[in-house]
């Protein structure tokens, strides 16, 4: 009896062996863990040699799916076996590290250096070994960072690369494999279900509302996650990877494109012809002409590195390699961008803490190319875990990321990060003088230290840009139809954070342009004082747009003979014109006229927010005004009426010779 037990349990051994090794083949490693432990379970303990055959490969599954202390129960198991091969102590020594046990790394690093002969091991388990020397002493050094871990946005399966989205970085996408994802299977691969794109959204009061799965055709019974959005926030890249029962699964990129609040569906990305290797972590530059991606594909220096390539109007660019010192022998993921242009990225083959740390890669400009000094922030950002995924608000050194650090089952969470580094940033608005803002503006940006950029306005006509100090900037606001408008700025030094904000209302070259606080002494055309603040501004308008001619117009209401009002309009006018050429401004530039109460007002829609009695299109005529029972409406429509405007009347001013 006990022989046919013996037989029996050999047989289930080799069966579950067998079913491991086809979960193994197609990358399904949850699930081959579970079948090499049963295997191993059910081997004799006398059967040391196939014990620790099994052990070692429930230890690379492990290791693969991040069961960091059963990783490293399997891999001692296989040596206590003398079944380890060359690259077990290196392993090992990764697997201690993550697990914060660094003496003993150190022994397994020493020990794997022994033993590797591929300059890629060796040069890992170089990079291992001084790593486990430094680690202890970073996290005892510490450093400005302050790291939360935010249990709102968490579940308890993994949640990790966060991105902050929406005008005011009100909207935050991540990636989770919760329960409330797409699909009823588990991974093969992970033992979860397959990861969805989740948001979170904040209330009219700031506050950060539950989590929900993006329930649009952006989701699938697959793999969907890691993704980033374009400047203008209209476009995701996400990573998708399908599902596929009979072969390997390759991670590949995809777009979806919003449609007012709703994703649409991915569509992939062909980056190269290499079906062959996976494509994963996308991430857009600042200035949205650049796709990086992470890729295992052929021409790299190690196991996964990054990429890019160019977007152009016609389509992609050919895909480059960043090459050293960003990538390494070892893999290079997550990459993100702060806005200031800094690069983001995680790695295990630059000397770090354990796992996968973050660093940043700071770009140096030179004549013939763009280099980088990499930057490792330290403890806490960085812990023994896998940290990855930056996401930042705004220009200050604040966002969230994702860290398995202190997962017994190697799940991430979502994490709150800070750095109270002094940062000094300009914020503008761009809009029409009254009306809204233009979403289609630009702003130069010059400075007196050799800064010259342009700036593209968000969808609500602002733009962010970190400033120095010490340097004085000139900003310019342009938009087609519109005058320019100028402001300066000189940026002394501060003791804490600090933002400027700038305003840049654009006169209208093809509609009257209200000139606002212009008053004038009752019944007279003489200006009154506190109409000089106004005036002053038309001044720098019209020097900052020199080939820029006007209608310099005034208005009066329906009430008064009809001779005398256009009279007295005409010399409001007239005293306006002087005002601006005893301030420097060429007589031939304007033309005063007054239209008395020829040119009631036509309302623009912005108005109608300050007045609901009123439409857009509503011409305050004498007849419509008088339909208005209520006598303060009536009041509010003369007054609008009782007006100084301009209109542009050309914009060649001084370009050709008079003749």
């Amino acid at each position: 009896m006990m022989l046919v037990a013996i037989v029996l349990t050999g047989c289930g051994a080799e069966q579950a062996m067998k079913k491991g090794d086809k979960f193994y083949a197609l990358g399904e490693y949850f699930d081959a863990a579970t079948q090499y432990k049963k295997a191993y379970s059910q081997t004799p303990s006398k059967e040391r040699t196939l014990r620790g055959q099994r052990a070692l490969k429930m230890a690379e599954c492990y290791r693969r799916i991040n069961y960091t202390q059963k990783a490293i129960a399997a891999y001692n198991n296989a040596l206590r076996y003398k079944q380890g091969d060359t690259l077990t102590h290196l392993h090992l020594a990764q697997q201690l590290m993550k697990n914060g046990n660094y003496k003993e790394a150190l022994k397994n690093f020493q020990t794997a250096l022994d033993s590797v002969c591929d300059s890629r091991q060796v040069s890992l388990a170089k990079t291992g070994l001084a790593s486990a020397r430094k680690a202890q002493q970073w996290k005892d050094e510490g450093s400005a960072y302050t790291v939360k871990r935010e249990n709102f946005f968490n579940s308890r399966r993994s949640d990790y690369s966060p991105v902050l989205g929406g005008e005011e970085n009100d909207m935050l996408y991540f990636t989770s494999t919760r329960n409330q994802a797409k699909g009823d299977e588990l991974s093969g691969i992970t033992g979860t279900k397959n990861g969805d794109i989740f948001y979170s959204q904040k209330d009219d009061k700031g506050k950060w509302q539950r989590p929900e799965v993006i329930d649009t055709d952006l989701n699938s019974n697959d793999d969907e996650g890691a993704c980033c959005l374009t400047p203008d926030g209209r476009t995701m890249y996400l990573t998708v990877c399908k599902s596929d029962p009979s072969y390997p699964r390759y991670a590949t990129i995809a777009t979806s494109n919003r449609s007012d609040a709703s994703w649409g569906k991915a569509t992939e990305l062909k980056l190269t012809r290499d079906t062959l290797s996976a494509y994963a972590h996308p991430a857009i530059s600042p200035d949205g002409q650049w796709l990086y991606f992470v890729s295992n594909m052929p021409g790299g220096l190690g196991g996964y590195d990054i990429w890019r390539v160019q977007l152009t109007t016609s389509g992609l660019g050919g895909v480059e390699n960043l090459g050293a010192p960003i990538n390494t022998p070892g893999d290079e993921m997550f990459p993100t961008f702060r806005p200031n242009g800094d690069l983001y990225f995680s790695s295990d083959g630059h000397e770090g803490m354990g796992g996968l740390d973050i660093y940043i890669a700071h770009p140096v400009s030179n004549e013939t190319k763009n280099d980088f000094t990499i930057e490792h922030p330290g403890y806490p950002l960085n812990s023994a875990g896998d940290d990855f995924g930056m996401t930042f608000e705004g220009l200050l050194n604040k966002g969230y990321f994702s860290s398995n650090r202190g997962d017994g089952k190697g799940w991430d969470h979502l994490y709150s990060f800070y750095n109270p580094e002094i940062i000094q940033t300009v914020k503008g608005w761009v809009y029409e003088q009254d009306g809204y803002e233009l979403t289609q503006a630009q702003v130069y940006m010059v400075g007196n230290d050799g800064t010259n950029m342009k700036l593209s306005v968000k969808g609500d006509g602002s733009f962010t840009q970190e400033i120095k100090p010490g340097v004085d900037y000139v900003f310019l606001g342009t938009c087609k139809g519109f005058l320019n408008h100028q402001e300066h700025l000189k940026v002394e030094p501060v003791e804490e954070s600090e933002e400027y904000v700038l305003q840049f209302p654009l006169a209208s070259i093809t509609a009257p342009v209200l000139i606002e606080n212009i008053h004038y002494d009752f019944d007279k055309a003489t200006l009154r004082p506190e109409s000089t603040e106004a005036l002053d501004k038309l001044v720098q308008l019209l020097n900052e747009n020199p080939n820029v001619t006007i209608e310099l117009s005034a208005h009066c209401d329906y009430r008064g003979p009809a001779e005398y009002n256009k009279r007295l309009s005409q010399r409001r006018a007239e005293s306006v014109v002087k005002y601006l050429t005893e301030h420097g401004i060429a007589a031939d530039r304007l033309t005063p006229v007054g239209y008395g109460k020829d040119k009631p007002k036509t309302i623009r829609r912005k108005l109608t927010e300050k007045y609901p009695f009123l439409k857009e299109n509503d011409v305050l005529t004498e007849e419509f005004i008088k339909t208005l029972k209520d006598e303060e409406q009536q009041e509010q429509c003369n007054q609008l009426n009782r007006r100084t405007e301009f209109i542009v009347l050309r914009t060649t001013y001084g370009l050709f010779p008079k003749k």
